[in-house]
């Protein structure tokens, strides 16, 4: 779901060469408040995990019309689990239909006169939520860490990171845009905010998801009602208040939270939206279509993904292995939908990457997300440890080897979610560990006889979100590009943009997220005809 782990970042900034101008000035500044501050509450950067709480004066609240307000039902609450300790740090209060009527209703009457603003005026809100949002970035950082689990180190460098990136992505864009555009000497075409949009957000880069859906729709003149994942609401929490500081005006964006049911639903089935971003799994991605079709809205979703890594032989096989195992087990515990969990590796070379892969699993230091020197934290929740545990499972007894990690989990770690880093190899792309999205840290190594073969292994999937190829023929790259099914490919394991495109074919999802590309999303299409006659 966003950048992989970078071997080439700047050891001072992680700045990478990448980055346009924009991008690389967040990241300086995001650097330097990283460093500087710690937010009051949460000064115990390498405590452990059981010692913090999650306070906030909001979180009972929801955020409608540019207030912070009661839930219609005060008494149904919803605890958020600390995966690491598998203790409640804190509450939230469960939406219902008449919340997202409220919140609807108030982005309805703020649409009349935002999406009647101006390019600088949006240019100007931007500026400001960009403010707020670098005041308040480690401990939006350090909350999601506590809230989803993730390493402390990975949530500041990556995760609080990236919805700086977006926020800078949409100024730069919004700055040259073209809503408008003379079709020819009689005609003109205008791109006019779509309405109200409804944004349903997953737990797994909480902030990353949320920025890069709230800026680019406040940028294209939208409104909006936010519902994000119960899992990982917090964050959520903080961008609300951060959206209030920066002075959104009343009614332009809306926050509810609660389950998917009752509040992600009721959203996707609204008639007084006129749009749906989803993201999450192609399950629920279903789900969320199917409600909103009765209304004929706009449907925009990203959905799974298995991507495979179709390392040539010319490639440099230690690093493009080790690069692959660290993406799939050090990023978020392999909870990314385009996480490189497929490494395709010429048959002749599949011991030799076995091995690699296994040294480099077994380095990987598991533990509490607040230690400065873990890799890898716990996965979210439970039920998404005992869906890996199951999966893990399931391959052993269809006959991939196991080549490390396995069931259980890990050594001294009696409490927490925690999944031991495995390593498959062997794999056939008819198993259930080939064909499922684990997501969870679990790399499948499947051996290929030659580049037809690789190229239909990779393309044997329901999705379609991303893959990779490493070697150093740069032509024989691109041609074997051309032929992956999927909305991303990456070259040597390259580091993305936030300018980038982001989304995927088949079940993978339809539109577009980052960038100019998001932007169309959000926009409408109007023929003004002979204007210019």
């Amino acid at each position: 779901d966003t950048f992989h782990v970078s071997s080439g970042i700047n050891a001072e900034y992680g700045v990478r060469p990448t980055m346009n101008s924009a991008e690389r000035r967040a990241k300086i500044i995001t650097t330097h408040l990283l460093d500087s501050h710690v937010h009051p509450s949460l000064q115990h950067t390498v405590s452990a995990s059981n010692a913090r709480v999650f306070t906030n004066p909001h979180q009972l609240q929801f955020y409608i019309d540019g207030e912070w307000v009661d839930p219609t039902l005060k008494t149904r609450t919803l605890d958020v689990i600390n995966p690491a300790t598998e203790s409640s740090v804190g509450r939230i209060s469960a939406g219902c239909q008449a919340d997202v009527d409220k919140a609807v209703a108030a982005a309805t009457r703020a649409f009349e006169s935002y999406s009647q603003t101006t390019r600088e005026q949006r240019l100007a809100l931007l500026g400001r939520i960009q403010t707020a949002y670098m005041k308040r970035i480690n401990e939006i950082a350090e909350t999601i860490s506590l809230e989803m689990g993730c390493p402390v180190t990975l949530a500041r460098n990556a995760q609080a990171t990236i919805g700086a990136l977006h926020i800078s992505s949409g100024i730069e864009e919004l700055k040259k845009f073209k809503f408008i555009e003379d079709e020819d000497s009689e005609h003109r075409v205008i791109r006019e905010p779509i309405g109200v949009v409804g944004m349903i957000t997953p737990w797994n880069w909480p902030i990353n998801q949320i920025a890069c859906k709230v800026i680019p729709a406040l940028a294209c003149g939208c409104t909006m009602v936010l519902k994000p994942s119960e899992e990982s609401p917090f964050d959520a929490i903080i961008w609300a208040e951060v959206m209030h500081e920066a002075g959104v005006p009343k009614g332009v964006f809306n926050l509810i939270n609660g389950t998917g049911l009752e509040v992600g639903e009721v959203i996707a089935r609204h008639p007084g939206i006129q749009c749906v971003t989803f993201t999450g799994s192609t399950r629920a991605g279903t789900s969320v279509a199917k409600a909103a079709a009765d209304s004929v809205k706009r449907v925009s979703q990203e959905l799974g993904g298995k991507t495979p890594n179709i390392i040539l032989p010319d490639a440099d096989i230690e690093k493009s292995v080790i690069d692959n195992v660290k993406n799939v087990i050090q990023n978020n515990a392999g909870q990314s939908c385009n996480a490189p969990t497929r490494l395709l590796i010429p048959s002749h070379l599949h011991d030799r990457a076995v091995a690699i892969a296994k040294s480099a699993a077994e380095s990987v230091v598991v533990g509490d997300p607040f230690d400065t020197n873990t890799q890898l934290g716990p996965v979210v929740n439970e039920s998404q440890w005992n869906k890996i545990e199951n999966l893990i499972q399931k391959g052993i007894d269809e006959g991939a080897t196991l080549v490390t990690g396995g069931v259980g989990r890990p050594k001294g770690l009696n409490k927490g979610f925690y999944v031991k880093p495995t390593i498959f190899a062997n794999v056939k792309n008819n198993m259930t560990i080939a064909r499922e999205e684990i997501f969870g840290p679990v790399l499948c190594i499947l051996p290929y006889r030659d580049e037809e073969d690789a190229v239909k292994i990779a393309n044997d999937t329901p999705y379609g979100l991303s893959s990779e190829i490493c070697g150093k023929d740069k032509n024989k790259m691109e041609k074997i590009a051309s032929r992956l099914r999927s909305g991303q490919v990456r070259f040597n394991g390259a580091q993305g943009s936030a300018g980038l495109p982001f989304g995927g074919y088949k079940q993978s999802g339809n539109g577009r997220e980052w960038g100019k590309w998001a932007f169309h999303e959000f926009l409408e299409i109007k023929a003004l005809v002979g204007v210019n006659k």
